[in-house]
């Protein structure tokens, strides 16, 4: 059976970190996202994948290629313009017979509800998630096995199964796909085409996620996700740990790299290759650094994604942060992550201001941002890619290119 992967788009919610590459291609636990899906599925015995592709295709491309480093085949396609999911999955029309899953690539799926859907023989199941907020998602109406309707948001749900966006289709949904019209949205939307499926007394199921399912839609999410992933972390080092340096629980070290005198790091922790950390610098639980970082002397860093090439100088703490590519934080910045009223903390997503349900969270920063020595750097700030700041500077919210 084959997986088609959704990975077109480019993830604008998700912005400043998008510039530079898609969505699927942003680091968790020092891998793509994608990747964390694709070895799900290998695990579950997929060999087979089509990646539907779109914004940077060539990042996609250029890391996963033919997909015969990791034992698998691996093809492409583009969909020319993101018009919507049944528009991404119909151009796998040609890709693809029988019965084929489609997952998404910016979301965590375990293997072992993969391996659920290839043994399901419908002509179509829909993934489900049980939630205490179905007015909030796409929801499912069922008789016994079966789904009877999709409704998108409903103000008085009658259940609380919402549809996850994870399905197994039969290559008879093609013909239905060929019959969708625009969406109030403008797009071309799956949940119509299933819906004219039901209609036509096509056996169409679902599936009921009762593992690790996590959307990665917004900046924090990472966050989320990338704890999930390191608490399945083993304890390895391939670099170099010296003598006063302290690490307890499960800490990867990846090749190269150092961990210097008076390091103390509490896992779990994921360091890539070619790193140099500390001496004398704190590093938390559920923190992810990447290839070619530096870590200061004195640097308090918890559970934050730090991506390749960034340098945290020393004096300085990051918490509860997201940090891009080449990044280089001047002695003494200092990122706030706790509203003193305990209440949650508010972010810029495409020029608006939301809630982001998070008691803690620090900056979301583009990639080659550099902040100027004692920045201070207040909680849910957007730094814009390739941004600066002044020594001493104070920060909210957001700060675009200079």
């Amino acid at each position: 059976m084959k997986v088609v992967i959704l990975a077109a788009g480019e993830g604008t919610r998700m912005r400043p970190l998008t510039v530079s590459k898609p969505k699927v291609m942003l680091p968790i636990a020092n891998k793509p996202m994608m990747e964390h899906t694709i070895n799900a599925a290998i695990d579950a015995g997929v060999k087979e994948f089509l990646i539907v592709t779109g914004y940077r295709e060539d990042a996609i491309k250029d890391y996963f290629k033919d997909g015969s480093h990791l034992g698998i085949s691996v093809e492409y396609v583009l969909q020319e313009e993101q018009l919507g999911t049944a528009n991404a999955i119909g151009c796998a029309k040609d890709f693809v017979k029988g019965h084929f899953i489609v997952l998404n690539g910016d979301m965590l799926v375990s293997t072992g509800h993969i391996a659920h859907l290839v043994s399901r023989t419908e002509d179509a199941i829909i993934s489900v998630k049980k939630v205490e907020n179905p007015s909030h998602f796409g929801v499912i109406e069922t008789d016994g096995d079966m789904v009877t309707r999709i409704i998108e948001k409903p103000k008085n749900p009658l259940t609380n199964l919402a549809n996850a966006g994870i399905y197994l289709f039969h290559d008879a949904i093609f013909d239905y796909i060929s019959k969708t019209g625009k969406s109030s949205r403008g797009e071309y939307e799956i949940t119509d085409s299933l819906q004219m499926m039901i209609d036509d007394g096509l056996n169409v199921g679902y599936e009921l996620l009762e593992t690790e399912w996590i959307d990665i839609g917004r900046p924090w999410d990472i966050l989320d996700a990338n704890k999930v992933l390191l608490e399945n972390i083993d304890n390895s080092c391939e670099g170099t740990i010296e003598p006063y340096a302290t690490l307890h629980g499960n800490v990867k070290v990846g090749k190269n790299s150092i961990i210097r005198n008076g390091a103390y790091i509490m896992g779990p922790v994921i360091i890539g290759d070619d790193c140099d950390i500390g001496p004398n610098c704190f590093i938390r639980a559920s923190t992810a650094i990447g290839n070619h970082v530096r870590i200061g002397n004195a640097v308090e860093i918890k559970n934050t994604v730090i991506m390749d090439g960034t340098n945290v100088g020393h004096l300085s703490y990051v918490g509860d942060s997201v940090i891009g590519t080449n990044c280089n934080f001047g002695a003494g910045t200092k990122v706030a992550n706790l509203r003193h009223d305990n209440k949650n903390v508010k972010s810029v997503v495409k020029g608006e201001v939301v809630d982001t349900g998070r008691r803690k969270l620090g900056v979301i920063m583009g990639d080659d941002v550099h902040t100027g020595i004692n920045t201070s750097i207040n909680i849910g700030t957007v730094l814009e890619t390739g941004s600066s700041t002044m020594p001493g500077e104070v920060l909210m919210y957001r700060r675009k290119t200079n």
